[in-house]
């Protein structure tokens, strides 16, 4: 079937092309690419190359070429179809059935995208009449000349109810039409539908090849409620999803390696005017992950910049709370705050582009904003409010998905909390003394072993790896799971060296068979020598639960258990390991902020120890188990 352009944009918009190449291509960053050998031809010297930004890879040595569902196509023998169909479900898009309703909408959006682009050019044509000049003169006194006003096809909205809809339906545009494009307003209590847009300066919001999708109107009439107003999402415009002047700024992101992110139609306009062309902007929305994906599609640190005041620091800190679970090695963001008071507009005009430039030098990290935001809440003068702060840092980095990327937060954040802490005088060891010795009655505390709820889990004695066990064993009895898991299974790490081992035949089984059936990953356990191995996982599994051991046991149930056992052995083991590190800092440098991180990590674990306790059904004797 013919699968409609704008769902093929989609799924390449989702996918970066480096992900989808990167799980047969071992890649590295070259620039503004990534490079690795041929999965073409047999080479040493690396000459495939893929570009993000423009959605392509290219095989120097075999002169292939193409976007991810070539690559797929070439590489694995599928056909177009199943291409696109494999990383529709990947990307989460859903593909239309290839029906005669599907060629018909496709036919309709091309229609759409003609009416949005009649609009344009009428809301052009009326700035440049007579009854644009007040829309002029708005934009002369904010130095958008009609230079700027061309290139960014800035247009005027009349201050008339029906004069859009009247323009349209001369040129045979159906009134619906415009309703669902979102040009004309109705409603239950609209008895005929007027122009969605009045009395405002227009700019056009295009999608990624350009072609107009959506309005975004400037009010000119101080008494407007709505200052800036949107198109109303539409079937061609998805605002948490596109970025303003993202298709003129991509060819300069692409050229210097970064792209920055602004709050407004007019502030893009002032940065490009400034000689940042990579500028792009949100649509009246807080920053999104589609929107953050994009921007990290074309370049690796995306610079956002606010205003200074205090939205614009709210908008910084959403932006915070947004990108943290997303971040990844070597993927972050700086943000620049403007001098109070002005926006990139007004600092152009009043400082030139190098009052512009020296903002964007003073951009700060991520890791920094996320420290300056916990300061600003309160002091950290006493003992406990610096552990109450402490405990808000560590609190919020767990948000960070990627393990790597949390730890060296983690160690950002420690070494930074060691410095509040009051640091004895070089001239007074007998403080210093004093100071370790009030810390000693802790040291057993530290030191003694583990309680018995903490020798029900992970990472301290034997009983962690019952729970491997029962994740392994239900693998060894019910393999079909595996397809379902995989991902999440190949994550795991097992201290068992009976579970570490069949579950590494099992994963490695799993990959080359789609399903996998008991027989056959028997067999292949038994060639394995792994045969004594797997009884000794399943008999331990069944010292604490049998009934999803059952090769007849509920699938439902039996999956949520397998699910439930997997998050808690990631989570123990997390933890586990983040207890270790705060024990270590501690006793080599015993803080207040450093023993509120071992209580804090201990209190973490019991409750994820409660809730497998919980989640346990009543243990079977083990002088019944076979």
């Amino acid at each position: 079937m013919r699968y409609p352009p704008h769902i093929l944009e989609e799924i390449r918009a989702r996918l970066p092309a480096s992900a989808v190449v990167g799980r047969r291509v071992q890649l590295k960053k070259a620039g503004r690419e990534w490079r690795g050998l041929s999965p073409f031809n047999a080479e040493k010297t690396p000459s495939f190359y893929v570009n993000d930004q423009k959605q392509f890879y290219h095989c120097f040595s075999s002169g292939k070429h193409g976007d991810v569902f070539t690559f797929l196509m070439e590489t694995e023998g599928l056909s177009f179809p199943e291409a696109v169909e494999r990383l529709a479900g990947e990307a989460g898009v859903i593909l239309p059935a290839p029906t005669a309703e599907t060629r018909e909408s496709e036919k309709k959006r091309a229609t759409a995208i003609e009416v949005m682009e009649m609009a344009a050019a009428w809301f052009e044509e009326r700035l440049r009449s007579s009854r644009g000049a007040e829309a002029r003169a708005y934009l002369d006194r904010r130095s958008l000349g009609e230079d700027v006003r061309a290139r960014f096809r800035l247009g005027y909205a009349p201050n008339e109810r029906y004069a859009l809809r009247d323009h349209l339906a001369g040129k045979g545009v159906e009134r619906d039409t415009m309703v669902e494009l979102g040009l004309l307003a109705t409603g239950e209590d609209v008895a005929v539908p007027y122009d969605y847009f009045r009395d405002r300066v227009m700019f056009p919001i295009t999608d990624l090849r350009g072609r107009v999708v959506a309005f975004g109107g400037r009010a000119l009439a101080k008494e407007v409620r709505a200052k800036y107003l949107n198109s109303p999402e539409t079937p061609l415009f998805h605002k948490g999803r596109m970025l303003y002047n993202l298709h003129s700024a991509r060819k300069a992101a692409h050229e210097r390696s970064t792209i920055i992110a602004v709050e407004g139609y007019v502030d893009v306009i002032a940065m490009t005017l400034a000689g940042h062309a990579e500028t792009v902007a949100p649509l009246g929305t807080a920053l999104t992950e589609d929107q953050l994906t994009l921007l990290w599609r074309h370049a690796d640190e995306p610079v956002l910049c606010f205003d200074g005041d205090g939205a614009g620091v709210r908008a910084a800190h959403r932006a915070l709370d947004i990108a943290l679970p997303l971040l990844e090695p070597g993927k972050s963001l700086r943000v620049a705050l403007l001098p109070t008071g002005q926006d990139p507009d007004d600092l152009l005009r009043s400082g030139g582009p190098a009052a512009i430039d020296r903002v964007l030098e003073a951009a700060i990290p991520l890791s920094e904003l996320l420290w300056r935001r916990a300061v600003e809440q309160g002091p950290t003068d006493t003992p406990e409010r610096r552990a109450g702060f402490a405990r808000t840092l560590r609190t919020t980095i767990t948000a960070i998905r990627d393990e790597t990327v949390r730890r060296y937060y983690r160690d950002d954040i420690e070494g930074r909390l060691r410095s509040l802490s009051p640091q004895p005088t070089r001239n007074a060891p007998q403080a210093r003394d004093r100071s370790r010795r009030q810390a000693e009655p802790v040291s057993p505390r530290m030191t003694a072993a583990p309680s018995a709820s903490m020798t029900a889990s992970a990472g301290f004695s034997g009983s962690s790896h019952v729970r491997e066990a029962m994740i392994a064993g239900t693998l060894l009895v019910h393999p079909e799971m595996a397809s379902t898991f995989g991902d999440d299974l190949a994550e795991l790490d097992f201290a068992d060296s009976d579970c570490r081992a069949v579950m590494s035949v099992l994963l490695a089984c799993a990959a080359e068979h789609r399903i996998l059936d008991a027989n056959l990953l028997q067999e292949r356990i038994t060639r394995s020598g792994l045969g004594e191995a797997a009884g000794r996982v399943i008999s331990m599994a069944r010292s604490r639960e049998r009934a999803q051991l059952d090769p007849q046991a509920d699938p439902a149930p039996r999956a949520d258990a397998l699910r439930q056992a997997m998050i808690l052995h990631r989570q123990a083991g997390a933890l586990h390991s983040e207890l270790h590190e705060a024990r270590q800092a501690f006793e080599s440098d015993p803080t207040d902020a450093g023993w509120a991180w071992v209580c804090d990590v201990k209190e973490r674990l019991a409750t994820v120890l409660s809730a497998e306790s919980e989640a346990d059904l009543p243990a079977t004797d083990p002088q019944t188990v076979p």
